[in-house]
This record gives C-alpha cells, sequence and structure tokens, in this order.
C-alpha cells in the first residue's frame, strides 16, 4: 500500500481525490471487508426477493407495498454506491476517484437517504389512514396519489441536496486531496478546501436538522393518532392485528434512525472518538440498514411471509 504522502505528491489540482477507507488500520480492513461484503450481497437479495413478491402477488398491489417497492429500490442503490469502491479500497488499498466521480456519488447518496427517510414518512401516513380512518383508504390513497407521492419524496430529495455539489464546487483545494472516508461524504470533502467553508457547514446542519426533525415530527404525530385509534377499538384482538400492521414500520424506523443519529453525534461532538471508529459507523449506516428491512418485513408481514414459503415449498416440490 502507497503512503498517503506519495498519493499527494500524485496530485496537483481538485480533479482527482484518493479515498483511504479507515485511516490506520492498514492490513485489518481486509478482514473488515468480509462482512461488508456479504452484508451488501444479503441486502441485493432480500431486497430483489422483496421486490419479485411484491411484483407477484396481486394482494401486495395497495398503498403500503408500493411504498415499500420504493424502500426496496433504494435500499439496493444505495450500499451500490459505496460499496464495490469500499471494497476495492479494503482489498487493494487507497483508490483514486475523480472530482466529478465523486460529487457525483456524493450527490447519489445524501439523495437516497432523503427518498428513504421521506418513504417511512409516506408510510407512517399509509398506516394513520388505514387504522384511523380505515372506510376512506381506498379513495384517499389511490394509485394516483401514491405516484403523486413518490414524486415528491424523489423531488424533495433531489431539490434539498443539489446544494451540495453546488457548494463544493466552488471550493479550492489546495491542501491533501487523501480523503480519510470510505467514500465522498459531505463533511470530509468540505475538510480538505482552504477556502470559506461555513455555507457548506451551515447548510449540512440545517438540512440534516430540518429533514429528521420534520419526518420524525410527523412520524411521532402519526403515531400518536394510531395508537389513540387502537386504543379505543372495542377488542383485544383488534387491538393486536391493528398494531401488528405496524410492527415492521416501526421497526425499520428505529433500524434506520438509531444508527444515523449516532453517526451525525459522533462525528460533531465524540472528538476522543478514533477516526477510524467514526467511518465505520458511518459505513453502517448505510449498509447495514438495507439488509435489515426486508428481514424485518419478511418476518412481520404475514403476506409475504406466506408468499415466500409458498415459493420455497414449490421450489423443493419440483424434482
Amino acid at each position: 500500500m502507497s503512503a498517503p504522502a506519495n498519493l499527494s505528491s500524485q496530485l496537483t489540482s481538485s480533479s482527482s481525490f484518493f479515498l483511504l477507507g479507515l485511516p490506520g488500520l492498514g492490513k485489518e480492513q481486509v478482514w473488515i471487508s468480509i462482512p461488508f461484503f456479504f452484508t451488501y450481497l444479503m441486502a441485493l437479495l432480500g431486497n430483489a426477493t422483496l421486490l419479485w413478491v411484491i411484483w407477484t402477488e396481486p394482494s401486495l398491489h395497495k398503498p403500503m407495498y408500493l411504498f415499500l417497492s420504493i424502500l426496496a429500490l433504494t435500499d439496493m442503490a444505495l450500499p451500490t454506491c459505496i460499496v464495490p469502491k469500499m471494497l476495492s479500497i479494503f482489498w487493494m488499498g487507497p483508490q483514486e476517484i475523480t472530482f466529478v466521480a465523486c460529487l457525483v456519488q456524493m450527490f447519489m447518496i445524501h439523495s437516497l437517504c432523503g427518498v428513504e427517510t421521506g418513504t417511512l414518512t409516506a408510510m407512517a401516513y399509509d398506516r394513520y389512514v388505514a387504522i384511523c380512518t380505515p372506510l376512506s383508504y381506498t379513495s384517499r390513497l389511490t394509485a394516483n396519489m401514491v405516484a403523486k407521492l413518490g414524486v415528491v419524496i424523489v423531488g424533495r430529495a433531489l431539490v434539498v441536496v443539489l446544494p451540495f455539489p453546488i457548494l463544493v464546487k466552488r471550493l479550492p483545494f489546495c491542501r491533501s486531496h487523501l480523503i480519510s472516508h470510505s467514500y465522498c461524504e459531505h463533511m470530509a470533502l468540505v475538510k480538505l478546501a482552504c477556502g470559506d467553508t461555513t455555507p457548506n457547514y451551515l447548510y449540512g446542519i440545517i438540512l440534516s436538522l430540518s429533514i429528521v426533525v420534520c419526518d420524525l415530527s410527523f412520524i411521532f404525530v402519526s403515531y400518536c393518532l394510531i395508537l389513540h385509534a387502537v386504543f379505543r377499538l372495542p377488542s383485544v384482538e383488534a387491538r393486536r392485528k391493528a398494531l401488528g400492521t405496524c410492527g415492521a414500520h416501526v421497526g425499520v424506523i428505529v433500524i434506520l434512525y438509531t444508527p444515523g443519529v449516532f453517526s451525525f453525534l459522533c462525528h460533531r461532538f465524540c472528538h476522543n472518538v478514533p477516526h477510524h471508529v467514526h467511518i465505520f459507523i458511518a459505513n453502517i449506516y448505510l449498509v447495514v440498514p438495507s439488509m435489515l428491512n426486508p428481514i424485518v418485513y419478511g418476518i412481520k408481514t404475514k403476506e409475504i411471509r406466506d408468499r415466500v414459503l409458498r415459493a420455497l415449498q414449490m421450489g423443493r416440490s419440483i424434482p
């Protein structure tokens, strides 16, 4: 593996950078790559299976499962943006990436994260309508409305993330061209600039807090109303069934936001934590939830679980 100083001397302009992966770990990165490799494969397989089940099962062509399809597509695209390059770094050492490719990767990662949190918010609205106003569910959440919500989710993510590459592109990079990260994360790139990075810092914090606070607040209010409606149901069985339809969604919310919030707080306030630990947590945040989401929905959603079991039984019966 080449020394960082030698890598830096190869670069004379901001046309390219080197991604270092987990600085300071050296050959240990090869072993770290193994769980990430299998996690990525499981994420692709699990979400592809989820999409296949929803596509082939007519009874699942409902708003909740259409939103789940968007989530599954996002969970396939997000790790694909980072894992192949990350594995090449772990296996072969620091890897070069052009400035344009770095901006594209950064834009895609943050946009897909925005799509994911927006989709979970839309799914909370779906559960609210289904449980609190069941008689108007089919009239309010039509296929046309789901399509419009999908466009809003994707459009919001693209619009709010677009300033990131624009703000970075204006910066001069006269210092090191070595990015101490496994992928082109916004703040990791900004730290290499020698110009005024105040707008980048402010926009990053404002955007992160506003999206998280707005989406989590909407989800929290939705579930408060859901719980209020559920506990007014006359029978225990009806309450259990209603809460059961929300279990998978709540599990996915916890899986997504817990490492995300921890990574955000640790990156800004835990200054005594080694840098490679920050990066490792950031990698987990982008990769592991994509693997766990289809597992949670497969276990907690009866319709999906039954369809997968039927497919497995049919496969075993074929000689």
